[in-house]
């Protein structure tokens, strides 16, 4: 391949394929990352790069998912309300609480 592209483009036009495709070469040949061949990890490069990707950490733009959202949030606050105690803080102290009155409505009823 090298000297086919030397003998159709020339040195000077020809150089930056030919050293790609030397290099290419000698990296299939001879280099070996975590005692396997390159090939392998080409193939599984080429692989992901084709592959649809799941990125779990970016916001959706749904109004179905708002809506929801906002609703649970309302039903939230009315439940809150409701009981005549308003909460406020960490979740993780609004999770002890609702324990906690669990645990006194299991102690009412024995």
């Amino acid at each position: 391949m090298c000297f086919i592209i030397y003998k159709v483009a020339g040195l000077l036009l020809g150089i930056i394929p030919i050293l790609i495709i030397a290099g290419l070469t000698l990296a299939l040949t001879f280099y070996r990352p975590n005692n396997k061949p390159f090939i392998n990890m080409l193939e599984a490069s080429i692989k992901y790069a084709m592959q649809d990707k799941l990125y779990i950490w970016q916001r959706r733009k749904n109004k179905k998912i708002k809506e929801v959202a906002e609703k649970a949030e309302e039903l939230k606050i009315g439940e809150i309300n409701r009981s005549g105690v308003k909460l406020s803080g960490s979740k993780l102290r609004d999770l002890a609480w609702s324990l906690d009155v669990l645990d006194l409505q299991k102690q009412k009823d024995k």
